[in-house]
């Protein structure tokens, strides 16, 4: 009982002490929003980051190896003159694949260029035109919302049809329904044929949704395909995708008939080596953010040890007082944590709610996720620095000797 009581008068001191001293108990807690906004901030991008990842990667399709001229890899070690007069990929590879592999179930080949798209007095700038095959839609993680997707026969008879994504749709069919409608791109008229559902954006960067996906062989007769292609190869499951991959890479040597002792002159690239790079660079942004918020933190805390001292020194004879009138030393030791961390739990929730708002600012141009366990997470940290830079001041003053304390001017 006595405890709930000196945990109650612990709180209208610490309140009374910093309502008395505004203009110090604000400079005080700008230490601690700063800390608390850099760790939360860190926390949500990071968070977005993450699961913008695994959708992005889910939006290149699971349980699939793309065949291309360039390995996907980053950095100095990136050796591209070895790559740059590797022979080009060809449609065709796709169908020899699939003929040829016992474990593959589809593949697809695809190749795109950005183009601006009209429809009427409408138009976009930067659209990704790509031309890929009927078997796209199995490589791929896409569905159709409205219509349809081309068919092999229009493939075959260099149709001008199209799918397009949903940001072209909103954008040049606001108050319309797109299909039937002739869009204009490349100097050529293409029906719109489907609607693709929404995909979001590629690590909040790029966005899958503003496309328009047409006949390999529309594409090729227009704008060429000599250059760029990709093959897309999808496995029904994990097992069939560790086994198989490997038997890409000899269905490749095969088709390119490369000696046995020539190495590859094309590459095998799978989503793992995407996320090993992936871990490696946020590894290294981890540690950096980790760090900086941590010294952010660690300054923020030095500022409320220091002018819980003061404030130690300042109130020396209520120490007195109270000890005198039987306060215990562990009450007094309350009294002075329970400062300590209402003077950061403030901080905190201004911190957090200063977090939110950056968070909401940050995800209209980048990705950033904040949910309960980020808040959790400030006030637990709050908290801890509250206890951690509180305990020494107040330690000092519990100890500090009743007769010293009264006589203190």
């Amino acid at each position: 009982m006595r405890l709930i009581f000196s945990l109650w008068e612990g709180c209208k001191l610490a309140f009374l002490a910093i309502f008395q001293n505004k203009m110090r108990s604000v400079l005080t807690m700008f230490g601690i929003v700063i800390g608390i906004v850099s760790v939360t901030t860190m926390s949500t991008v990071i968070d977005g980051i993450d699961r913008g990842f695994a959708n992005s990667m889910k939006m290149l399709g699971q349980d699939v190896v793309y065949v291309e001229k360039w390995p996907w890899s980053f950095g100095s070690s990136y050796k591209w003159w070895l790559y740059i007069n590797r022979p080009e990929m060809k449609r065709e590879y796709a169908e020899q694949i699939v003929e040829l592999s016992r474990y593959a179930s589809a593949a697809s080949a695809t190749v795109g260029r950005q183009e601006k798209v009209r429809f009427e007095e409408k138009f976009i700038d930067g659209v990704y035109i790509q031309g890929t095959t009927v078997s796209y839609t199995q490589t791929s993680d896409v569905d159709i919302t409205d219509g349809r997707f081309f068919t092999d026969e229009e493939d075959r008879l260099l149709r001008n049809v199209c799918v397009i994504g949903s940001d072209v749709a909103e954008q040049l069919f606001p108050n319309q329904y797109p299909l039937e409608k002739h869009v204009r791109f490349g100097g050529q008229t293409f029906l719109v044929v489907g609607v693709l559902a929404k995909q979001g954006n590629f690590l909040g960067l790029e966005s899958f949704d503003n496309q328009i996906l047409t006949p390999f062989s529309t594409y090729e007769k227009f704008f060429g395909a000599r250059r760029g292609v990709q093959i897309a190869v999808k496995f029904p499951n994990e097992d069939a995708l560790r086994e198989g991959q490997f038997e890409i890479e000899g269905i490749m040597r095969r088709i390119r008939k490369l000696d046995p002792l020539a190495e590859n002159n094309f590459a095998v690239n799978k989503l793992e080596m995407f996320e090993q790079q992936y871990k490696t660079m946020t590894g290294a942004i981890y540690a950096i953010g980790i760090f900086l918020t941590g010294l952010s933190l660690f300054v923020g805390g030095i500022g409320v040890m220091n002018i819980m001292f003061v404030s130690v020194k300042e109130r020396t004879k209520e120490i007195g007082i109270r000890k005198a009138i039987g306060a215990k030393s562990w009450e007094i030791l309350l009294q002075f944590l329970v400062e300590a961390i209402t003077v950061c739990g403030l901080g905190g929730i201004i911190g957090i709610l200063l977090s939110l708002l950056t968070s909401i600012a940050i995800n209209k141009v980048f990705v950033a996720y904040m949910d309960w366990t980020t808040v959790l997470q400030a006030l637990i940290i709050t908290t801890i620095v509250g206890v951690g830079f509180g305990y020494f001041p107040a330690r000092k003053a519990a100890k500090s000797d009743p007769i010293s304390s009264l006589r203190y001017e």
